[in-house]
């Protein structure tokens, strides 16, 4: 789990920001659009609403240091469903190497699609 950041402002209600999930069996993509200033909790709502709702709780869930996955929210959450909480380590490309791959990707297909 990444975000992607980088992409031009819109307007003030808009979407400034994707959340990128890799489902590492399948590496099947999944991209939500979010703001770069969500919450823990906004984050964990759109989680719970567009991916787990559809797919069911996850084992395990790799994701990188971002203060929106760090926080106390997600060790509760995560104790409380009993699935296994696991982050990245920094400048190890392996760990989260397929994430990294997949934003590039998108980014790629909003320059091309979006003149960005």
């Amino acid at each position: 789990m990444d975000c992607l950041t980088a992409l031009p402002p819109g307007g003030d209600r808009s979407y400034n920001a994707y959340l990128v999930l890799v489902d590492r069996y399948s590496k099947t993509p999944m991209f939500l659009p979010c703001r770069k200033d969500d919450t823990p909790m906004d984050t964990a709502i759109m989680i719970w609403n567009n991916v787990i709702s559809h797919t069911g709780l996850f084992q395990n869930i790799m994701r990188d240091r971002d203060p929106k996955f760090t926080s106390a929210l997600w060790t509760n959450l995560h104790s409380l469903f009993g699935t296994k909480l696991s982050f990245s380590t920094a400048y190890h490309p392996e760990t989260d190497g397929l994430e990294e791959r997949m934003i590039q990707t998108l980014e790629d297909m909003i320059r091309r699609f979006c003149a960005y």
